[in-house]
């Protein structure tokens, strides 16, 4: 096992940096009624449909269950359709993050600042949109949020979903650091999965979306960050041989 020193933590967003998806799903049925489609996602549903990862793929999959006439008629109006939706969901989301409907998660917001006063590099990657980000950072850290992050992935510029390892080997690369020299947060399987094919050991801090995840491999699972410090992650990381 490479003994390389801890050098950079890697962020998922959605989840993991807040609890952000009781307003997404109050979003997609926003977007939903909007448009008059008659859908709507509830808890155990969008439970459910959290093992496809991205807002779009999410749309895609729950159309062809409940239209799966629609696929083969006419492709690139499905796809046109789907954009919309996405995009009156995700304005739905931003003014719900704006009004306070998110906020995050314990010790997430200590664990930030004293990482980064201690040197280590910040990088944040996610599947989710640079829209969705920028909202949820803004709100909860401040203006100059992406001060803090050398590194930012995101929907945008990874298009192969988690648990595709796409995402965290591109943050790898921007960084300039091995897997070895990192540590991965996240709190899906899918999440997880994709930290692990790029070779990242992980911690693991699961929701009430998804704690009924399989976590196995994970280098910690924890209910929150909260108490979690610079020195913790640090003895972690060292001691992830044994």
């Amino acid at each position: 096992m490479n003994a390389a020193a801890l050098q950079a933590l890697i962020f998922d967003v959605d989840g993991t940096l807040a609890d952000t998806e009781s307003a997404h799903r109050a979003a997609f049925n926003h977007a939903f009624a909007e448009l008059g489609l008659g859908w709507e996602w509830d808890g155990p549903l969008y439970i459910r449909l959290l093992e496809i990862s991205g807002g779009k793929e999410r749309i895609a999959h729950y159309w062809n269950e409940v239209h799966p006439d629609v696929k083969p008629l006419d492709g690139q109006a499905m796809s046109e359709t789907i954009d919309h939706i996405h995009e009156l969901k995700t304005a739905a989301y931003e003014r719900a993050v704006q009004d306070g409907a998110v906020a995050l998660r314990p010790g997430v917001l200590r664990l930030i600042e004293s990482a980064y006063n201690d040197g280590l590099r910040l990088a944040i990657a996610t599947t989710t949109s640079p829209v969705n980000i920028a909202a949820l950072l803004r709100a909860s850290i401040g203006p100059d949020w992406r001060n803090y992050f050398q590194v930012i992935e995101d929907a945008s510029t990874a298009p192969k979903k988690k648990p595709h390892p796409q995402v965290y080997l591109q943050t790898l690369e921007r960084l300039g650091l091995p897997a070895s020299a990192c540590l991965a947060f996240e709190d899906s399987a899918n999440g997880l999965k994709a930290a692990q094919a790029a070779g990242l050991a992980t911690i693991v801090t699961p929701n009430n979306f998804t704690a009924h995840h399989d976590f196995s491999g994970a280098l910690r699972q924890l209910p929150s960050l909260d108490g979690v410090g610079v020195a913790h992650l640090r003895a972690w990381h060292a001691g992830r041989a044994g």
